[in-house]
């Protein structure tokens, strides 16, 4: 294709130039993109026509001139404004010439596009692979993102055009082989581009230098937003063509690395969060029920939603040497993370008074004191006791502290509830408590549970709730059946009642007297 400068009389006065093909074939192609400016040439490469779009280009009276690059693409000079262009090939040999936006990119659109990217990748890794893609999707083709890690080495993540993602560790280069890129990795503060010299980038661990022959140009950037944040790394950037920023180049790298080390250290700051809600987790939760002849326990615990997997029920059932469990089953006013704290202190206070105490209603006074003297304005509800294998079945020993009463699933009988009076644990030091005493003959079940049961919302009409009436028709149709089989089935009515609607915590525990092995 030969470039050459267009006639005079090439510009039309209004409809298209004398001579111009009219088939369809022709037009269709070239409108297509009649709102950019568009040049037409014919099979000689003079320019023939020009849509609105294309005479606003350039400066009146001096004559476009359109030069080929590749047999697609091109670049016209248009009164000084050099712009590039797509080339398409029309019948006859005529090419249109399509004027496309090359001017650079503004900084802050690309930190508009990358801010939300940011924010959603969660954890140090992935928060580092991301700054490593968006980098090299906008400042350079081949980029390294670096961060300390332990035994003296740097973790690496890296992304490049036409190859995988890599992720890895080596050495930590010494500053006197490298010190613009140590020097920017140690920097805190607003980040500052440097240029990396081809003898320090050789000096570089072989993983990362033999990626980067052949760039125009190697920066390194700092990630260091504050020292306070606790983040310092740098991400290294290698560009083989003209900066897609243009001169805003270093200023867009710079206002990316400040970004990017704001969302490691966001990163950083939840990974500590996360760890330490599951060490409070562990310590909260309960342990599987211990084990106690004769004797099964089923379990339904399942908190209210909210950062931690505890809320404000609670159970345990510990075993002792003589072979019977101390057990209860409670309730905190309220949910969330206070009500998990004092589920918490609560569940240790029992571990270690029982080891002390076996009477139900001194324990339970203990404990009322104990609250009280703590200065938490919530109070508790609890049934606590004992289980311990007899001859046929087992002994339950239950005291209770303003809690919903225990309920039996008599074998060969009915649904029968177990009268222990007692005042709630945490709000008076005249709190009172009573003791009750029972026997399970062997297929009998007691069902010790929390008011998240009877106090489940319906899912259509929150004012209407589950209720004690609902709770023993559930249990009157499991009356026979294995605790297991008991708690599926009122989990199962109480969640058809929920539907997807919230709930408040809920604890329920199950003892059966196992029937004796044959």
């Amino acid at each position: 294709m030969v470039s050459r400068p267009a006639p005079a009389s090439a510009w039309p006065p209004g409809a298209p130039a004398e001579g111009l093909p009219e088939y369809s074939a022709f037009w269709r192609p070239v409108l297509e993109d009649v709102r950019d400016p568009v040049f037409v040439t014919d099979a000689d490469g003079s320019l023939r026509w020009a849509n609105a779009a294309a005479k606003a280009l350039g400066t009146e009276g001096v004559t476009p001139v359109l030069v080929s690059v590749t047999e697609t693409t091109g670049r016209i000079d248009a009164g000084g404004q050099h712009r590039a262009a797509r080339v398409r090939a029309l019948p006859e040999g005529w090419h249109a010439w399509t004027v496309i936006d090359d001017s650079p990119r503004r900084p802050e659109d690309f930190l508009a596009d990358a801010g939300p990217k940011l924010a959603a990748a969660r954890g140090r890794h992935g928060t580092a692979r991301v700054i490593a893609e968006l980098a090299a999707g906008a400042l350079g083709e081949c980029v390294f993102v670096l961060l300390p890690t332990t035994r003296g080495r740097w973790e690496w993540w890296s992304a490049e055009d036409h190859a995988a993602p890599g992720h890895g560790r080596i050495r930590r280069v010494p500053a006197q082989l490298a010190p613009v890129v140590a020097e920017t990795f140690a920097a805190v503060g607003t980040p500052e581009v440097q240029q990396v010299p081809e003898a320090e980038v050789t000096a570089l661990p072989a993983v990362v230098a033999e990626r980067f022959p052949g760039h125009a140009e190697i920066s390194v950037v700092s990630l260091g937003v504050a020292e306070s944040a606790g983040v310092t790394g740098a991400v290294l950037i290698g560009r083989r063509g003209e900066p897609a920023f243009g001169s805003g180049q270093a200023r867009a790298t710079s206002m990316f690395a400040k970004a990017a080390g704001t969302a490691l250290a966001n990163a950083q700051r939840y990974a500590r969060q996360e760890e330490a809600t599951r060490g409070l987790e562990s310590t909260l939760k309960p342990q599987p029920p211990a084990e106690v002849d004769g004797a099964r326990f089923e379990i339904w615990y399942e908190p209210a939603g909210g950062v931690l997997g505890v809320g404000g029920d609670f159970y345990d059932v510990l075993g002792r040497e003589d072979g019977s469990a101390f057990l209860y089953v409670g309730d905190i006013c309220g949910k969330g993370a206070e009500a998990a704290a004092l589920t918490g202190r609560v569940r240790h206070s029992l571990a270690a008074l029982h080891l002390v105490e076996r009477d139900g209603r001194t324990l339970l006074r203990l404990l009322n004191e104990l609250l009280i003297a703590g200065g938490s304005n919530r109070f508790a509800t609890l049934v606590l006791g004992s289980v311990a294998p007899a001859e046929s079945g087992l002994d339950l020993t239950l005291a209770s502290g303003g809690h919903p009463a225990p309920l039996i699933l008599r074998r060969d009988g009915g649904v029968e509830e177990v009268s222990v009076p007692g005042t709630l644990v945490g709000i008076s030091p005249q709190a009172r408590f009573a003791e009750a005493v029972t026997h399970l003959d062997e297929g009998d079940v007691c069902l010790l549970y929390t008011d998240g049961v009877t106090e489940a919302r319906n899912r259509t009409e929150s004012a209407e709730l589950f209720g004690d009436e609902r709770l023993f028709t559930v249990l009157a149709d499991c009356v026979g059946l294995p605790a297991r089989e008991v708690v599926r089935r009122l989990r199962e009515a109480v969640r058809e009642w929920l539907g997807n609607s919230s709930h408040d915590d809920i604890a329920v525990l199950a003892i059966e007297a196992a029937p004796a092995p044959e």
